[in-house]
């Protein structure tokens, strides 16, 4: 993969993504080449430059140094282009089925080059659509597994792991989460979005103190429990998959933290593709949330007893605590995500698509109940089965 350092930033347009692409010769000399800007995320600008003659590919995806959702009152660091570009390649190590190749990168620029993956969909869509994707679980299984494994102190020689934490140290990105996933949506914060009809279920959480300070003590483990390299923003708008394929994008707000918020992550999401369906429709996403956590277990646990370097990883009994610390603060974070995907900034498709309203809004008192379970029981509960007993509420219409 090549890299640059440029002298000056300035967003591409279409014309300038294809003769940058033109550039880099990245096609073939004499090529036609088209592009579109198919970003509809809330952070970046993203250009699909093809040929026409062979339908040949790529995608240059560009960090501005705002956040597109809100606009330029809401400044961001550019660097976390370098960041998305060292996550993937870091990745790579591990699980390179898994995450789409990176041809180029530009420091300066924010720009990265990869695979384009086109031919694949957003699992939050195809979850939505009701596709099964059988293999989904399983594989964001395997990349939770290996790359949290062997990015922490377990699997990784510690002065090496130390100097990576400095290398994705992302503060900017950080904030975003530590205030939209584990403060606004606790308190009256003008970040929050909801119907007015919610208005009695949100007072009840931010009047709920028991609540709250269960969410402060995963707030601190997010802030500062630098266990792995992490994605930061693993849901299932950030992965790609079909029936037979899938991949994990987008790691612009990975960091080192807390291996469990990759998976809650993960389990919020696919519970709220869940709770958006009726119930005789949900087994399969709670298979998912099941089968993601026993592959984890299980590359997790494949990688200790094979590669482990910590000297305390042969005591009996050691490997079962981590697991268990893991998940019972996996259970927690997803709690948080729930809440904030409910009535926080960025909400989801799965749940604003719920026609009519009054069906959407049972369904988000009902994920607003889920949430606050999981967060404060998250140290009684042991198995991701036990997770579909507090969704037993039905919102069948």
């Amino acid at each position: 993969m090549a890299n640059k350092k440029s002298s000056i930033y300035q967003p591409l347009t279409e014309s300038e993504a294809i003769a940058l692409a033109k550039r880099l010769q990245l096609f073939d000399e004499k090529s036609q080449l088209t592009c579109n800007e198919i970003g509809d995320g809330n952070l970046n600008l993203v250009f699909r430059v093809v040929n026409s003659e062979n339908n040949e590919s790529v995608i240059i995806k560009q960090a501005l140094p705002y956040a597109k959702v809100v606009g330029e009152s809401w400044p961001l660091t550019l660097d976390r282009s370098r960041i998305e570009t060292n996550a993937l390649i870091k990745q790579s190590e591990f699980v390179p089925n898994l995450v789409p190749k990176v041809y180029y990168s530009d420091e300066a620029l924010a720009i990265t080059i990869m695979e384009d993956l086109s031919h694949l969909q957003i699992a939050r869509a195809a979850l939505i659509d009701g596709k099964n994707l059988p293999l989904l679980s399983k594989h964001i299984g395997e990349f939770l597994g290996k790359t949290l494994f062997y990015t922490s102190d377990y699997g990784l020689d510690q002065h090496y792991k130390k100097e990576l934490v400095k290398q994705f140290i992302n503060p900017d990105l950080c904030k975003i989460t530590e205030d939209l996933v584990f403060t606004d949506p606790f308190f009256n914060h003008d970040t929050n979005e909801y119907e007015t009809e919610l208005q009695p279920d949100v007072d009840q959480i931010w009047e709920d103190q028991a609540l709250k300070l269960e969410v402060a003590k995963l707030k601190h483990l997010f802030l500062t429990k630098a266990e792995a390299l992490v994605h930061g923003d693993l849901h299932t708008g950030s992965i790609f998959a079909d029936e037979t394929e899938t991949k994990v994008i987008d790691p612009e707000f990975a960091y080192f933290g807390p291996i469990g918020f990759d998976i809650g992550q993960v389990f919020a999401n696919l519970l709220l593709n869940a709770l958006s369906k009726d119930t005789e429709k949900q087994d399969i996403l709670f298979d998912h949330i099941e089968e993601t956590w026993e592959v984890f277990v299980a590359e997790f646990s494949k990688a200790w007893k094979e590669d482990a370097i910590e000297t305390f990883a042969s005591v009996e009994g050691y490997l079962e605590y981590v697991l268990s610390e893991i998940f019972e603060e996996s259970v927690g974070f997803a709690g948080c995500e729930v809440i904030r995907r409910t009535i926080g900034l960025a909400r989801v498709a799965d749940i604003e698509g719920i026609e009519p309203k009054e069906k959407r809004l049972l369904t988000k008192q009902l994920a607003l109940q889920v949430g606050s379970e999981l967060i404060k029981n998250r140290k009684s509960i042991k198995t991701p089965k036990e997770i579909k007993s507090y969704t037993k509420q039905p919102v069948n219409f």
